[in-house]
């Protein structure tokens, strides 16, 4: 006799809400791990006795293995199931800081960072998966509910490792405590893992066996993929060099004003987990697109002072859902694949991270950063638009609700 199939994990359930809190720490801990160096990097510079532009070389390396590992977590996770390949996530970041922290020279060191980032980009993809998975398609609450946890994180870095440094606790004793909590989060992500994917409609059958409605979703995502890579730059843009734009600052107020971005993009997160599924999410994603394109511009050609510093708060605000959107709408287009759709939007917003915050210096150089900073304006106004592109490619196909996830053992 055939069994039924388990009842269904809704997101406020008991059986979803230890998957659910597996997942938040998992992307406090990506985010945590993507702030450790850049939070050491005077104490390693003397450690090591390397230049910037070697250190440049630890954020490109760690970037690529960031993207590698997305994008073959949800190739894998196709395969093996994502219960393997999101506790190995946890495991690559544990092996990585724990190089990291006994590394007696520089190549096992930069090894070291290039294990943490593929295990971040492993984990990245695949615990959205599970957290799209667990949510209406198209839903973005959930998704902006989880990258909060990642802006907690890199907010927490800074704070307490530039505390506990200053109190005279080692480096080394840090990374090592990094890999140890990245261990032992590796049992609660397995089980967080076997969140069975979600089921596949008759509709989505159908637009699969359709040819010509199969390769408009195809390039509907690939527009997305454009769309969160334009996001990524900006966002990393602005971040990377707004304490440089804010020279004519005091050094405080300078790092207040990227604190606040940063705070900024917590809290858009927070209220959009609370307010995003009112509305469609389309034109929410680009609304908040272009009100942050809109404030950066402000901010470097109109404003000053505290005003200035107040803009870029608004900019962190209106950023914040734009990535996990446009992960929900993604999400939308095939949402019984939640894990290879994840994996390639997280790829392709590598892309941005690794182009336009180096394409930035080259700008200062010639024009100045404020050009850099319309630059970034421009390009997250260019992803909301690349978001529209998207949502006429698919015909509506991001507003329809889809088969509600199950959880159980990932099929074999």
């Amino acid at each position: 006799m055939t069994r039924p199939p388990p009842a269904p994990a809704a997101p406020g359930s008991a059986s979803a809400r230890p998957i659910l809190l597996a997942s938040y720490a998992s992307f406090v801990l990506i985010g945590w791990s993507g702030l450790f160096v850049p939070t050491l990097l005077r104490l390693l510079q003397d450690e090591f006795d390397r230049s910037d532009a070697e250190f440049g070389l630890v954020y490109l390396v760690g970037a690529l293995m960031f993207a590698a590992g997305a994008l073959s977590s949800g190739i894998v996770a196709g395969r093996v199931g994502r219960r393997v390949v999101l506790p190995a996530g946890g495991l690559l970041i544990a092996a990585g800081a724990a190089l990291e922290g006994i590394a007696p020279t520089w190549a096992p060191f930069v090894l070291g960072a290039a294990l943490a980032g593929a295990g971040c980009g492993a984990i990245d993809a695949v615990a959205s998966s599970i957290v799209m998975d667990l949510s209406e398609a198209g839903s973005g609450s959930g998704l902006n509910r989880l990258h909060l946890f990642y802006s907690v994180g890199a907010l927490a870095a800074p704070l307490a490792i530039g505390g506990l440094v200053g109190l005279g606790v080692g480096w080394r004793l840090l990374a090592i405590a990094t890999a140890v909590a990245a261990a032992l989060l590796a049992g609660p992500l397995a089980r967080a893992g076997a969140v069975r994917p979600r089921g596949r409609s008759p509709d989505a059958v159908r637009a699969e066996r359709t040819p010509a409605l199969s390769v408009r979703l195809r390039i509907a995502l690939a527009t997305l993929g454009l769309a969160i890579a334009c996001y990524v730059a900006a966002e990393s843009g602005v971040s990377s060099w707004l304490v440089g734009f804010l020279a004519d600052e005091p050094l405080t107020a300078a790092t207040l004003a990227l604190g606040l971005f940063w705070g900024g993009l917590a809290a858009g997160r927070l209220v959009a987990s609370r307010v995003a599924d009112r509305f469609e999410p389309l034109r929410f994603t680009t609304s908040c697109a272009l009100a942050g394109g809109l404030a950066v511009l402000l901010a470097v050609t109109v404003a000053s002072g505290p005003a200035r510093i107040a803009l870029f708060l608004a900019a962190g605000f209106a950023f914040g859902p734009v990535y996990p959107m446009i992960m929900a709408v993604a999400g939308s287009l095939f949402p019984h694949r939640a894990a290879a759709v994840a994996g390639i939007i997280t790829a392709a917003g590598v892309a941005g991270s690794v182009t336009y915050p180096p394409l930035m210096g080259v700008v200062a150089a010639v024009a100045g950063l404020g050009a850099g900073m319309v630059g970034a304006s421009a390009l997250i106004v260019a992803g909301g638009a690349a978001v529209v592109a998207a949502g006429r490619l698919a015909a509506g196909r991001v507003a329809r609700r889809e088969a509600r996830p199950v959880a159980a053992a990932d099929a074999p």
